[in-house]
């Protein structure tokens, strides 16, 4: 396996291009997504042109990976399956990740969990672990093998555990490192308007105590280390993106907390900052705790969870306080021109 410094990461949707990536930003970009249909492997369209266009940032020393499945990808169940099922998948994907130099695995997710139309079996935990096995020894050790791994406790089928879905410490030996997905916290899943990415436990958060424990980012990487995943491993991520709820009622603290009725579509950050923070009829709000703005529009009830150049500079230098591998972001494209979230989540891991 790879061993190496700091891992700053971002995924770069392939329905992002044709998208201007800052060289000498970045160790890793994760090209998303292939995917799994009727039991194959299928590249996004325009993956050789933008492979050709990644080839300047490649040649400058970041690392291409090639990322498989994402939210909503089926298949991994039935590819995972069998032993023979493993490695006709196998077969498929080394000629497609032939022009990268790595696979992340982002299997959502075995067991349980994800949309709920996806197939899910009880053996899915142990297969996840076997299907990774078989890419690491087809990959071998001079290319890399990571995977996205899931930090939310709420998922389609309610209250979630990843150590359900994951042999987390045993995965943990396979892989070079672990994308942690320290966002989603709070979803159309939750039954309340809440922090997509919350840096440490709020203590009125209606979510019970069990779950609330581990519903954040400081939390997370406490459940995953417990479970055996070393701090050296994992990989904290970051959000470019906000998530939005209609409330019921603002409450007494402009919409937080409050019983959702709705939700809205995310917003990327350049959004966020371009067209709802100028608007007057945005409140911005900050929580000390949570350590995350949040806005509030009372004409339309709406609750807007996201990050800042602030608030990710904190996640990452938790990171970096931490020694944890690196931070990522999901997604490269959610940032402004100026790259201000960008620089705010590599800079303690590239400043004295």
């Amino acid at each position: 396996m790879i061993t190496a410094p700091a891992v700053l990461g971002a995924y770069l949707p392939a329905t992002s291009f044709p998208w201007a990536v800052p060289p000498g930003r970045l160790t890793h970009l994760f090209y998303a997504f292939a995917t799994v249909e009727d039991g194959h492997l299928t590249l996004p369209p325009g993956a050789p042109a933008h492979l050709e266009a990644l080839a300047t940032l490649r040649q400058a020393g970041t690392s291409i990976v090639l990322s498989v499945g994402g939210w909503g990808a089926g298949g991994f169940s039935d590819a995972a399956l069998s032993a023979r099922a493993r490695a006709a998948f196998a077969d498929e994907l080394m000629p497609l990740a032939a022009a990268f130099d790595g696979v992340d695995l982002d299997w959502e997710f075995p067991v349980s969990g994800g949309p709920a139309e996806l197939v899910h079996r009880p053996e899915d935990r142990r297969n996840a672990t076997l299907l990774a096995r078989e890419l690491r020894d087809r990959l071998g050790p001079d290319r890399l093998l990571s995977a996205a791994l899931p930090a939310g406790r709420l998922q389609s089928n309610g209250p979630y555990d990843p150590a359900e879905s994951y042999e987390l410490a045993e995965l943990a030996t396979l892989l070079d490192f672990v994308n942690l997905m320290t966002y989603d916290f709070g979803t159309g899943f939750s039954p309340v308007a809440t922090f997509n990415a919350p840096l440490t436990e709020v203590a009125d958060d209606p979510m019970p105590a069990p779950l609330r424990r581990w519903n954040n980012v400081a939390g997370a990487v406490a459940y995953y280390e417990q479970r055996g995943v070393p701090r050296d491993k994992l990989v904290l991520g970051v959000p470019f993106y906000a998530r939005g709820f209609v409330v019921a009622s603002p409450g007494t603290r402009a919409g937080l907390y409050q019983p959702q009725i709705g939700t809205t579509d995310t917003y990327d950050w350049r959004d966020v900052r371009r067209t709802l923070l100028p608007d007057p009829a945005w409140q911005r709000h900050h929580h000390p705790v949570a350590r995350s703005p949040w806005l509030y529009n009372e004409h339309t009830s709406t609750f807007v969870s996201y990050e800042d150049a602030e608030s990710i500079a904190e996640r990452a230098r938790f990171a970096a306080a931490r020694s944890l591998r690196g931070v990522f972001t999901w997604h490269l494209p959610g940032d402004d021109d100026e790259h201000s979230l960008l620089t705010a989540m590599t800079a303690p891991f590239t400043t004295a």
